[in-house]
């Protein structure tokens, strides 16, 4: 049998019965993820996590919560043990966690939610079988012993895998490793955008100073980064990769260059979504 997280709760002197499991996973809005949150800005996960939706009384109400996040790759990580101080309903409209959002007067509730020393040492480090499909994001530690699958030494993001191998939809683009991140913006060249409802392809070039991650950033936050075919059509979650990385002393000619010459070769003209 695996070790269950349920084991560490005790071994910290917590009655399951007392926590709720809070899986915190991927937003539908692009580049806003509670995983990205926590990672980057801890006192506005912090923040999203502590406000609440008054329906979600009855299944929060609890000493502690046992946070975890869903990370880029998949995984159910630990992000924390919080202890319920109370709750207060949010009685005027309140700046919600997205940009430019608001939580509406009556339908919220703000958790006083603290982070506690309780198996700190484990945050980031503890990865668990949360259970196939798309569970209820809250659950009773004492009914949902949650298999631990590994317990690492540290919290560490996958390393960049190359160029060659960069193959992922634009969904997941606002919320890469850093390392990721950093090789994507430091690189400019070709990339290829297929669309997997229509089967279509469409050739891009990335030539600005955000290089291949501030063109994808563009397509996340618009659905078509201004490309007319693209603009003309329903929003499509694309696969994103890349033909042809550009080298340092490239010019912007040479970079559309290269483009021109991969549209040749697939013929995205004719049997694409480029239009030039």
């Amino acid at each position: 049998m695996p070790l269950g997280f349920n084991l560490l709760l005790r071994t910290a002197g917590l009655d399951p019965g007392d926590v709720r499991l809070l899986r915190h996973r991927e937003r539908a809005k692009p580049g806003h993820t509670p995983y990205e949150w926590w990672r980057d800005d801890l006192p506005l996960f912090q923040r999203y996590q502590a406000r609440q939706s008054i329906a979600n009384r009855p299944h929060l109400d609890a000493a502690h919560w046992a946070a975890f996040v869903v990370t880029t790759e998949a995984e159910t990580l630990f992000a924390g043990l919080y202890r319920i101080g109370g709750r207060e309903e949010i009685t005027a409209d309140a700046p919600g966690t997205d940009r430019d959002a608001v939580d509406p007067a009556g339908t919220c509730d703000a958790y006083a939610a603290t982070l506690t020393d309780d198996l700190a040492d484990l945050i980031g480090r503890v990865i668990i079988d949360w259970g196939p499909g798309l569970r209820a994001w809250i659950q009773r530690a004492d009914r949902q012993d949650k298999p631990i699958l590994e317990i690492r030494r540290s919290f560490q993001e996958p390393g960049f895998p190359g160029y060659q191998h960069v193959i992922l939809p634009l969904s997941r683009v606002t919320a890469l490793p850093r390392t990721w991140g950093a090789a994507l913006r430091a690189s400019r060249g070709v990339y290829l955008l297929t669309c997997p409802r229509t089967r279509e392809q469409y050739v891009g070039a990335a030539t600005g100073e955000g290089g291949f991650l501030g063109r994808w950033l563009d397509y996340a936050a618009t659905g078509h980064g201004g490309n007319v075919a693209l603009r003309s059509r329903e929003a499509s979650d694309y696969q994103v990769s890349i033909l042809e990385v550009a080298g340092d002393a490239a010019t912007t000619e040479d970079i559309l260059g290269m483009e021109a010459r991969w549209k040749a070769k697939l013929q995205s003209r004719d049997m694409g979504l480029n239009r030039n």
